[in-house]
């Protein structure tokens, strides 16, 4: 009966990564978190004091991003936000704002 159950369990672990592996608009879901302060796709307002997302290279944003997630870079307020991703949700988020313009 356990082998049952935890094969069971295994089974719907691994559905949902596959349902997430089959969503296009994954990125751009998990990025539109980001819209509150860096505007929407990551154009942010001129002259609001906060960096625009849309276009920067992806590992520039991932960098940044591990490093806030790190508590190595200060923030206000990213060191809480980036800690509710996995390293697998930031690649995507910043895969999205690198496709934008």
């Amino acid at each position: 009966m356990k082998l049952q159950s935890t094969l069971a369990a295994f089974c719907l672990l691994a559905a949902a990564g596959v349902a997430h592996a089959a969503d296009p608009n994954l990125g751009r879901n998990l990025a539109a978190t980001c819209a509150n302060c860096h505007g929407t796709n990551g154009n942010a307002v001129k002259g609001a004091g906060l960096d625009s997302l849309a276009g920067s290279p992806k590992d520039k944003t991932l960098q940044k991003l591990s490093e806030f997630k790190s508590g190595d870079k200060p923030a206000s307020i990213m060191h809480q936000i980036t800690k509710g991703y996995t390293d697998e949700q930031l690649d995507l988020i910043a895969t999205y704002f690198a496709a934008q313009k």
